[in-house]
């Protein structure tokens, strides 16, 4: 191969990269995956999953709710949510106790041990975010979870 040939195909890929690192669609999904592994690996490190902090989140930031209206304020499809309480429920970190108000559902609370496994938890995912956005300062950090929550709100999943 001549060095004319050489140089043309480096040039192409060098144009390829380029072309890459301009799909803003692109690096969006290479930094998500990266997060994900991240937090996935953190998590499992302590027997626990994304799901498990969004239920306890949910619960400590609503009270007590019915399965129907934590998948809502979750997003967890109801029929994976049931594993998931159960899990939690097994770890003692929820309750599920019939409704008052509505015998034919379940009302799910946070138990006292389930709000000191959501502040460890917390404690885990901001170390993350923290290894995550380690290049950004403060307001960069801050204009990305304005702009994603834009993007997020937009596209139908509220935040």
């Amino acid at each position: 191969m001549s060095d004319a040939t050489s140089d043309m195909r480096s040039a192409d890929r060098q144009d390829a990269v380029a072309r890459l690192r301009h799909l803003r669609t692109r690096l969006l999904s290479l930094a998500a995956m990266h997060s994900d592994r991240l937090v996935n690996a953190e998590l499992a490190r302590v027997d626990a999953r994304k799901w498990h902090y969004a239920v306890l989140a949910t619960l400590d930031a609503s009270g007590p709710v019915s399965q129907s209206e934590l998948s809502s304020r979750t997003g967890i499809y109801r029929s994976d949510l049931v594993a998931v309480i159960n899990e939690l429920g097994d770890r003692g970190l929820v309750k599920r106790s019939p409704n008052p108000a509505d015998q034919r559902q379940n009302l799910i609370t946070l138990t006292a041990q389930g709000g000191r496994q959501l502040l460890r938890l917390d404690k885990l995912l901001a170390d993350v975010e923290d290894e995550v956005l380690a290049p950004l300062t403060l307001p960069q950090r801050e204009q990305l979870a304005r702009l994603l929550t834009t993007l997020v709100d937009y596209h139908g999943r509220k935040v």
